[in-house]
């Protein structure tokens, strides 16, 4: 995979971004991790591998924390700020971007990405409450979000399984037996890789819908 990096000032610390271009590209999918890792983590990659022979190129984001190698990820208000404060870097190619993330990633999305401009959010394994506690949701922030915006959760996620999510004007996709990282168990009747293709091409159907026509 081609990747690019740069490194983006924010006011809390440099941020860093790597792109896996498209060769045609028409979107830009911006993805950010989660608490309790990095770019690394399994969903990311497929997407990052999987989204560009669509047109779709992927920008993998790392907060200022894990560039900075802490080990504790930031508050959510300054998480929203580097976000904010690297946005125009996502915006550099020209193209509509997508906001995205994985858990606390995905958090960041939903709250800012109506008012930077996004034209959806993509929420992976959302997390709708910590592990044990559902009434301290966090549904006011995917339900507040204001853009078109595809969760994708994991059958076993225990930060809300799929059925404890609330209607709302949202698509929700399945991983059949996926833990918050999309792990499944050696017993499941589908493989690692089998639920990540559940996961590249629920993804890929949803962005598909939401790229210009050619020549726009």
């Amino acid at each position: 995979m081609a990747r690019v990096s740069e490194i983006v000032d924010t006011p809390h610390g440099d941020a860093r971004i790597t792109f896996f271009p498209a060769s045609e590209p028409r979107l830009l999918l911006a993805a950010s991790h989660g608490a309790g890792g990095g770019i690394e983590a399994r969903d990311l990659q497929a997407l990052a591998r999987a989204l560009p022979p669509l047109g779709v190129s992927v920008a993998l984001v790392e907060q200022p924390w894990r560039v900075a190698g802490k080990k504790v990820a930031s508050p959510p208000k300054t998480l929203d700020a580097a976000w904010r404060a690297l946005w125009p870097a996502l915006l550099a190619p020209g193209l509509p971007v997508v906001a995205g993330g994985r858990s606390a990633g995905a958090r960041v999305a939903c709250r800012t990405g109506a008012a930077l401009g996004a034209v959806g959010v993509l929420a992976l394994s959302f997390p709708l409450h910590p592990p044990g506690k559902p009434e301290k949701s966090r549904a006011d922030e995917l339900l507040g979000a204001g853009l078109p915006t595809l969760v994708v959760q994991g059958g076993n996620d225990p930060f809300g399984k799929p059925a404890e999510f609330p209607e709302g004007a949202y698509r929700l996709v399945e991983v059949p037996y996926g833990d918050h990282g999309f792990a499944v168990p050696k017993r499941a009747e589908l493989s690692q890789e089998e639920a990540l293709d559940v996961l590249t091409e629920g993804v890929g159907g949803w962005i598909s819908g939401l790229l210009p026509a050619p020549g726009e």
